[in-house]
């Protein structure tokens, strides 16, 4: 047929040559292949270990110096009195953060951070600056208005400088534990523990001061200011502490439930809470100037509340978490992967608690 090609005019496919098979050259000065490991280039910050030396000298070093200084304001005598009476709350208070943490427990290493930035770092923080601003105060008011220049150091400035400090352990921890730091709960905890360190030296420091004015003035008994003292801050209101730098781990805690691409949010949420946090400080300080019943009329009828709707939110976070569980857990039974009583002894706290009491046992 007219137009079509021929045999020879059928165009063939490339033919390529295929080289020999050569061997492999050796090389005897280059390790084999099986003993190259891939080390990618880190910024000196991102070494686990120096960050974790830098954390431990930078606690120690606050540690030694708030030592010093709250023993010079005290005296050794004072010291130890306030140290054997500041440490009464402060087991039950970390037993009870932790009974909060049932479900899903923090290791130990970051509580202990948590604790120890509160009682130095963040104490440490706290004392220089308010006695900054105190003595800035003092220097720029009249000598007449030299009580209110202290009041409004204890409303206004105290508040933002310690909850600030509290705030940085929760911070560290949203940052660089975020496998630890997944909801309200875990921001309360927290957020508890590191107020709880931070009250432990500051009851230290207030005990031990109201003991050597009490050995100056010959004070003794329950009509000291030391036993007054011991009221209000062991006994009357342990929770004080914990109960503003809560209300920032709640924004942490919120911030860690948002998606990433959330970014504002992430942001305004927990500078809100800790905003929450300053203002309830403030209110608490100030109330101890109030006259007459006063204080014990905002601790009756805004802290005490406050502190049972705080109560109320980390239960029903704990419980909504055991719901969760409780919910998806099924699908991995189904697969196999669980056996059917699984999912009903996780998601309940009283069948997690036979459990490790069983395995106490039998271990």
């Amino acid at each position: 047929m007219a137009g079509r090609p021929t045999g020879d005019q059928v165009q063939q496919p490339a033919q390529f040559a295929v080289p020999a098979y050569e061997r492999r050259p050796r090389f005897e000065a280059v390790p084999a292949p099986s003993g190259w490991h891939y080390k990618p280039r880190r910024a000196l910050w991102e070494n686990k270990a120096l960050r974790a030396t830098a954390l431990i000298m930078l606690l120690a070093l606050s540690g030694l110096v708030i030592l010093a200084l709250v023993r010079e304001q005290t005296g050794t005598e004072g010291f130890l009195v306030g140290l054997g009476l500041a440490v009464l709350p402060v087991p039950l208070l970390v037993a009870a953060f932790r009974w909060m943490d049932r479900v899903e427990p923090k290791p130990w290493r970051d509580l202990g951070f948590a604790f120890t930035w509160g009682a130095c770092a963040a104490t440490l923080v706290a004392l220089l600056a308010n006695g900054f601003a105190t003595k800035w105060l003092l220097n720029t008011v009249d000598a007449a208005q030299h009580a209110d220049a202290n009041t409004w150091g204890a409303t206004f400035v105290a508040p933002v400088v310690e909850e600030s400090a509290k705030a940085a352990a929760v911070l560290l921890l949203f940052l660089f534990r975020r496998r630890d730091f997944n909801g309200i709960v875990d921001g309360v905890v927290i957020a508890g523990i590191t107020a709880t360190g931070f009250a432990f030296t500051e009851n230290i420091l207030y005990l031990g001061n109201a003991f050597a004015s009490d050995q100056n003035f010959g004070y003794s008994g329950m009509q000291s200011t030391t036993m007054a003292t011991f009221f209000i801050r062991v006994l009357m209101s342990p929770f004080a502490h914990p109960l503003f730098t809560s209300m920032t781990g709640i924004g942490f805690g919120l911030a860690a439930t948002f998606a990433p691409r959330r970014r504002v949010p992430r942001v305004v949420v927990p500078l809100a809470a800790l905003l929450t946090a300053m203002v309830l400080h403030g209110v608490w300080n100030g109330a101890s100037a109030l006259p007459g019943f006063g204080f014990l009329v905002v601790y009756g009828l805004f802290m005490v509340p406050v502190f049972g709707v705080l109560t109320w939110l980390t239960v029903w976070s704990r419980q909504n978490e055991l719901r969760t569980i409780r919910t998806h857990l099924p699908a991995y039974q189904a697969a196999g992967w669980l056996t059917p009583p699984e999912p009903i002894a996780l998601s309940s706290i009283r069948a997690r608690g036979i459990a490790r009491h069983l395995a106490r046992r039998t271990g």
